[in-house]
């Protein structure tokens, strides 16, 4: 038997998702995060995880992994020191930056810019020059470049080489040349030239993301390179290790040691593909998804089981052109702690996080604080007997006691504390879904609402209340979800390129031959990493404007519907989208900035996994009797065993489901029924019911 596995790295917990691709039987299991070094975390889930299923590691051929360590090296400054080498005069790009302040007009007082990644005293101009079209104006000096680059070597500081040219985007020779040169000089310090990392216009924007590139590469390639390691000598050395790129598809580890830059957002994005992977299987196309996890909650929308993608990624107040899923992030997890200010005494939760460690005070890992995840215990939401982790035992008392501290400091009762909390978290997650619907032009009426993430199924029913989105999903292995869509996507490259064509001055086919041009260069890397080229599948997005904007909006297309629809499919598709989001639209005058072709390979069906046993009845899934409180009042309910479960069968609230990884629940008035593909469907429990 055959064996894959979905590995997604959180601030509180590891998640491990194996699946059996030829029955899709799944195992899950859960593992402290190892914030000091999260491959500890990964390998010692690998070890948890095939010893509670009892699979040998040697039947394991594919590893797929959300990784944070070139989120974590951004935002906590502990990155590379990066020499930086541009045209002689551009030395300051980075200072120059853009006119944005973060904070508005109050930010030009109170903001205080970090540190550039690429200090001005490692950056060093070369004299050289293209012109806009990429003809050569001043050739390369390449002799006062060595000397240049010897002198910067002699510092003994850069770990890391950054060279952008100006208009190198159009003709990468000068930089090519220049990196030829500068590896006579540094050797084994690795080199990342704009022309690859990120070959689009605007310097300061280039010449950013190569540097960020550049500044996680060291770490991130050492982080791939010791993971794989280890897990050849666990798995055998045919194994493959493919990284979760921010826009959600995989990249192998070769490929993600080299560019880094675009897994920046790589653990959000695998919640919203697993989201996509469960959902548009049971018909659910159009979804806003909550990623509740210990730190955070991320939310996106998915429209047509496509997830939006931005074609910039943000990372604290470093900002890249490189392509991510639109996924927002608010300060609202398991962990976040309450607190109430001295000054204002009233309620506030978050962002500040508990994190893995010390963690909640319920885990009974030395955290004291009052935590969301602490008011969910005392109001019953996830009772004292069901463990974290399928190992980690939960304390009622020691939660009680943290949260007694806000109901003393504010003076109410402590179940309207812990409720407290938990309505607060919830509105700060609603919010954030508003960033992602309302403020986009979408009702989130016309969306089911997914809840997902260790904590994200608790809040999940609350959530559909607030944002009147129904069904609310749960879909199996909520707590592990990211792990699967790990797990499930595909592996993709991308090629693009600047356009800056009037659509009235090309044709279809011509814009076709430059984006076939595209294809292959996307199709190489997937290629050298062993992928058939038959095996490959491509979509082809354009970027337009109308003449004289500052922005762009991305469309995506195939060939055949160019084919059959000429230009006329992009600039329609942009009129609409632009009169979608800013009410109105000209109609003309449209301009084709940059054109990529966006290349994944197929991945291997997985089988569908039986659900529960269905001689059993609702009544043979109970666990034992439960209470929670509940606006204001006490409920009496049942716990259910989720694993019993099977298609067609209704849990009325209230009640609570448990599983290994997470718990779902169901308030009093709603009802969760379970489709075929194993999803937790929360309705009002009238609808439910029909």
């Amino acid at each position: 038997m055959s064996y894959r596995l979905g590995v997604d790295v959180g601030g509180t917990f590891t998640d491990l998702l194996l699946i059996n691709e030829e029955n899709g039987e799944t195992y899950t299991a859960k593992v402290p995060s190892t914030p000091h070094d999260s491959s500890v975390g990964v390998l010692n889930g690998v070890a948890r995880i095939c010893e509670e299923s009892g699979v040998d590691p040697k039947q394991i051929d594919r590893v797929m992994h959300g990784t944070t360590v070139a989120t974590n090296a951004v935002l906590t400054g502990k990155g590379a020191k990066v020499g930086l080498v541009t045209t002689a005069g551009y030395e300051q790009t980075l200072q120059v930056a853009r006119s944005f302040c973060p904070g508005g007009l109050g930010g030009w007082v109170s903001f205080v810019k970090s540190p550039l990644l690429a200090p001005l005293e490692l950056t060093i101009g070369a004299t050289e020059r293209l012109g806009a079209s990429g003809e050569i104006i001043t050739e390369l000096d390449e002799a006062a470049l060595r000397a240049d680059l010897e002198a910067l070597y002699a510092k003994g500081e850069v770990e890391a080489l950054t060279i952008c040219f100006i208009n190198a985007y159009v003709n990468p020779v000068h930089e090519i040349r220049a990196r030829n040169i500068a590896l006579d000089v540094f050797g084994d310090v690795p080199i990342s030239i704009s022309s690859e990392v990120v070959p689009e216009m605007q310097e300061y924007e280039r010449t950013e993301t190569t540097v960020v590139n550049s500044y996680v590469r060291p770490e991130v390639s050492r982080y791939v390179k010791n993971l794989q390691s280890s897990l050849e000598e666990r798995m055998g050395d045919d194994v493959l290790l493919s990284i979760l790129r921010s826009d959600g598809g995989l990249a192998s580890g070769r490929a993600s040691a080299d560019s880094p830059v675009n897994l920046l957002m790589s653990g959000p994005a695998g919640g919203v593909t697993g989201a996509i992977y469960f959902c548009s299987r049971a018909g659910f196309d159009d979804i806003l998804t909550f990623d509740m996890g210990g730190t955070s909650t991320d939310v996106a929308l998915i429209q047509g089981s496509r997830a939006k993608v931005r074609r910039e990624t943000i990372v604290g107040d470093v900002r890249v052109r490189a392509p991510s899923v639109d996924v927002r992030t608010v300060g609202a997890g398991g962990g976040s702690i309450a607190f109430v200010p001295e000054l204002t005494k009233a309620l506030r939760v978050g962002p500040e996080s508990a994190g893995a460690v010390p963690g909640p005070a319920a885990y009974m890992k030395g955290g004291e604080e009052p935590t969301v995840c602490d008011a969910n215990v005392v109001l019953g939401y996830l009772p004292s007997d069901v463990q974290l982790g399928g190992a980690m035992a939960i304390n009622r008392e020691a939660a009680e006691k943290a949260v007694a501290k806000v109901a003393d400091a504010m003076g109410i009762d402590l179940m309207a504390a812990a409720e407290g909390i938990i309505r607060i978290a919830n509105e700060a997650m609603f919010g954030a879904l508003r960033l992602v619907s309302v403020e986009q032009g979408y009702d989130p009426r016309d969306f089911s609402l997914v809840g997902f993430g260790g904590a994200g199924p608790l809040h999940a029913n609350a959530l559909g209340i607030l944002t009147n989105a129904w069904p609310v999903i749960v879909p199996p292995g909520p707590g592990v979800l990211c792990a699967y869509g790990d797990a499930t996507t595909q592996v993709q490259d991308e090629a693009a390129r600047t356009y800056l064509t009037m659509a009235e001055d090309t044709t279809a086919e011509q814009l076709m031959a430059d984006l076939v041009e595209l294809k292959g260069r996307a199709s190489e890397s997937l290629i050298a990493d062993g992928i058939s080229e038959d095996d490959l599948e491509v979509i082809y997005q354009a970027d337009l404007r109308y003449s004289g904007q500052a922005f762009e909006i991305s469309v995506e297309f195939t060939q055949a519907e160019l084919a059959d629809k000429g230009l006329a499919l992009i600039t329609d598709y942009f009129d609409a989208e632009h009169e979608k989001l800013f009410t109105f639209k000209l109609g003309d005058g449209h301009e084709i900035l940059m054109i990529r072709a966006v290349v994944k390979a197929r991945s291997g069906e997985i089988a569908q996994k039986e659900l529960g046993d269905k001689g059993l009845t609702l009544a043979d899934c109970k666990l034992h009797e439960t209470r929670f409180y509940y606006d204001g009042s006490w409920h009496d309910g049942y716990i259910y065993d989720r694993k019993l479960l099977h298609e067609g069968m209704v849990v009325p609230g209230p009640a609570i489901v448990s599983e290994m990884d997470s718990t779902t629940l169901v308030l009093p008035g709603y009802a969760a029924r379970v489709d075929a593909i194993g999803n937790l469907l929360i309705n009002p429990a009238d609808v439910a019911a029909e």
